[in-house]
C-alpha cells in the first residue's frame, strides 16, 4: 500500500529560502516541489475552480507516479452547503477525468456553521461517481457521530482526519485510504506553528498502522507559514523512509 505525504498548496512567497531559491518566478515552483514530493493538495480550486485545461496541463506536466488531490470549490460546500450538488458534480467529473492516473483525492471541507444534516450529506454522496476517492472534512463538531462514519463507510468515503487548534482529532478509518490533514501544533491558531520531531514520529507509527490494515495514505502539511508545512513533510517523509 502505497504512502503519499505533501503540503497544501505549493506556491507560497514565504518558501523562498525554504523550498525554493530566492528570486525564483512563481511559474517554476512546482518544478522545485516535485523534486522533493510526490503528491500535492490544491487548494486554489476551493476559490476558483480551474478550466479544464488546467487539468489537462498538470496531467501532462506532473510525473506519472505524482497524485494530485483537489479541494473542492467553496461555491458548492460553503455557498450552496452541498444543496442540489448535481451540476457542481457533473463539472468536477468532466474536469478531473483530466487528470487522469494523476488524480488522487477530492476534498470536500464543510463550513463550521454547517451542522448535522444526514439527509444532505446522503444525498451528495450518492451523486459522486463510484470511481471517485473523496474524503470529507468536518468542521461542525455535531457531525462526529456513528452514523456519519457508517455512512462514508457504505459510500467508501474517507473521514478526513484532522490534527489542528480547536479541531478534534479522531483516528478513524471508513474507506480503502486513509486522508490526514495537518493544520499545525498550535493549540490556539489554526495552521500555527511547527510539529516536533516526537508528533512527526507518532504520526508516523500511525500511517504504519494504516498501510498494514491495506490502505493507502495521504497526508498533507497545511502550516504553510515560514516553510514549516515544508520541514515538516519532509521529516516525516524520513521517518516513513520515503
Amino acid at each position: 500500500m502505497a504512502i503519499y505525504v505533501g503540503t497544501s498548496g505549493w506556491s507560497y512567497d514565504h518558501w523562498h529560502g525554504v523550498l525554493y531559491p530566492h528570486g525564483l518566478p512563481a511559474r517554476e515552483r512546482l518544478d522545485y516541489y516535485l523534486r522533493a514530493f510526490a503528491t500535492a493538495e490544491l487548494n486554489s480550486s476551493y476559490y476558483h475552480w480551474p478550466r479544464r485545461a488546467s487539468f489537462y496541463h498538470w496531467r501532462r506536466r506532473l510525473p506519472e507516479n505524482f497524485r494530485l488531490s483537489v479541494k473542492a470549490p467553496g461555491l458548492l460546500t460553503h455557498v450552496r452547503r452541498l444543496y442540489s450538488p448535481e451540476g457542481w458534480v457533473a463539472r468536477m467529473r468532466r474536469d478531473l477525468w483530466a487528470l487522469g492516473l494523476r488524480y488522487a483525492v477530492l476534498l470536500v471541507q464543510l463550513p463550521p456553521t454547517l451542522a448535522y444534516d444526514y439527509e444532505r450529506l446522503a444525498w451528495f454522496l450518492q451523486c459522486v461517481p463510484d470511481e471517485w476517492r473523496v474524503t470529507v472534512e468536518f468542521r461542525h463538531p455535531s457531525w462526529h457521530r456513528e452514523e456519519v462514519f457508517a455512512l462514508l463507510e457504505r459510500h467508501g468515503a474517507a473521514y478526513c482526519i484532522m490534527s489542528g487548534a480547536h479541531l478534534p482529532c479522531i483516528l478513524r478509518a471508513t474507506a480503502s485510504f486513509v486522508y490526514v490533514r495537518l493544520h499545525g501544533p498550535d493549540t490556539q491558531h489554526l495552521y500555527g506553528g511547527s510539529y516536533s520531531d516526537q508528533d512527526l514520529y507518532w504520526w508516523a507509527e500511525r500511517i504504519r498502522e494504516w498501510q498494514r490494515q491495506g490502505r493507502d495514505v495521504y497526508a498533507y502539511f497545511n502550516n504553510d507559514g515560514g516553510g514549516n508545512a515544508v520541514r515538516n513533510a519532509q521529516r516525516l517523509k524520513e521517518f516513513l523512509w520515503l
